[in-house]
């Protein structure tokens, strides 16, 4: 029944009963009766519904479906219930088109989550952050180098990665949960680069220092030390910084930012934390960053957004190996076939960007 997949839409698309409705051309309690399956609109009705609600038709039929289960906010305040809800319908949908995927996949070329076993039981400081974040960059082989695609790093270690549209007021600060036992972080595609890329660190030190620390450590901080750590490295700051300033230049700030894909305000942090700069001169830049606007937003060009293109290529792959038809390629992406056919031929080349 379509009842459930017509209240989650809804609720993604922000729309009450009574708009839907009009919308639709039904009363507001026509529509309590569809999403409660008693009644099942008309055909036409139902090609109204998707038109309304921006979802293909196939969408009521699905036969995945899936929970978040372990959901856990960086929400601010601020954030209202309604934004909320709207996410997590939209989470839940593209994890649905993620999971109906794999099924369909005699083996599905995507490795598991694991943690890396060579990771120490506890982390007791928050220097320890600093080698802990070490460590796992080698474990998954990425030196002390700039990772320019972090999102492409959390997909080949089988974390799924979901941007959400719905947060067209940057009002929530990332989301984390567990789909199928995989691992879900949600970021959204409002903000800058650098916004993206720090909660995607901070979901990860979530990820892997859950249970490994002291009761007197708070959680919240040291995942943002682990952020800042994993992002621009220790050795990697001192290579660029040197080990003992005096004075910094906001160029220096601006350059590591666009380097490592860490903002300015925290690359200043991150200096602070590894004493190569004391606590008097990083006030002192502060208050100069609030003077010239910077806490807010820093100068320049934002830092490129993150991108997410591991389902779009699995999908086309499963395409090419004849393992999906083209109707169910564009079921999956959530498009029509005629849009789907213009982005097969490269005709539209930006057709597909929300995945």
């Amino acid at each position: 029944m379509i009842g459930e997949r017509l209240l989650r839409a809804r609720a993604a698309a922000g729309l009450s009963m009574e708009a839907l409705g009009n919308l639709v051309g039904v009363s507001a309690n026509m529509i309590k009766k569809y999403e409660h399956n008693q009644s099942m609109p008309a055909s036409g009705n139902l090609i109204k519904l998707s038109k309304a609600l921006g979802v293909r038709s196939a969408y009521f039929f699905r036969p995945v479906k899936v929970e978040l289960s372990g959901v856990e906010y960086r929400k601010r305040s601020s954030t209202p219930a309604g934004i909320l809800k709207r996410i997590e319908a939209d989470v839940l949908d593209q994890a649905e088109r993620w999971q109906e995927l794999a099924n369909i996949w005699p083996v599905f070329p995507v490795a598991s989550f694991s943690i890396p076993s060579q990771l120490p039981d506890t982390v007791a400081t928050m220097d320890e952050i600093d080698t802990f974040a070490d460590q796992v960059r080698a474990a998954w082989e990425l030196g002390s180098t700039p990772v320019h695609d972090l999102i492409d790093v959390l997909e080949s270690q089988g974390i799924l990665v979901i941007i959400t549209e719905v947060d067209e007021m940057a009002k929530f600060d990332g989301l984390q949960a567990t789909v199928a036992n995989q691992p879900v972080i949600v970021v959204s595609a409002n903000w800058p680069g650098d916004r993206q890329r720090f909660t995607l660190a901070h979901e990860l030190g979530h990820l892997l220092l859950h249970g490994r620390l002291p009761p007197e450590l708070d959680e919240e901080k040291s995942c943002n030390r682990f952020a800042s750590s994993f992002l621009l490295p220790a050795s990697a700051i001192r290579r660029q910084l040197g080990t003992l300033r005096n004075r910094i230049e906001n160029q220096e700030l601006f350059l590591l930012k666009h380097e490592f894909g860490l903002s300015m305000q925290a690359c200043l942090y991150r200096a602070n934390n590894l004493k190569i700069i004391n606590d008097q001169i990083r006030q002192s830049m502060f208050i100069q960053f609030s003077k010239n606007g910077w806490r807010k937003k820093e100068p320049g060009a934002e830092y490129p957004k993150e991108e997410t293109r591991l389902f779009q290529q699995l999908i086309y792959r499963a395409l090419g190996e004849g393992i999906i038809s083209e109707s169910k390629a564009a079921e999956l992406l959530g498009i029509s076939l005629m849009r789907f056919h213009q982005s097969r031929k490269l005709e539209a080349t930006d057709a597909i960007t929300n995945q």
